[in-house]
């Protein structure tokens, strides 16, 4: 028998619970200054939280919250 041991990731604890679309303060800091959402390896997010997260972002571009490309602000 293969014993293996295998490492779970943890849930990152400096991670939001609770991801909207209208905390735009939050949001940017998941963006890339060209407007772009950062990948899982570089934000350190659970994929339920990142799924959250593209689904906020998405949400706020298209109620003009946020940009579509280019700098935020």
């Amino acid at each position: 028998m293969n014993t293996r041991s295998f490492v779970k990731n943890q849930p990152n604890s400096t991670g939001p619970t609770q991801i909207e679309y209208t905390n735009l303060k939050l949001l940017q800091k998941y963006i890339t200054e060209q407007g772009k959402i950062l990948p899982r390896r570089i934000t350190k997010l659970s994929a339920k939280d990142h799924r959250s997260l593209t689904r906020a972002v998405k949400q706020a571009r298209i109620l003009g919250l946020l940009p579509f490309l280019g700098q935020i602000g």
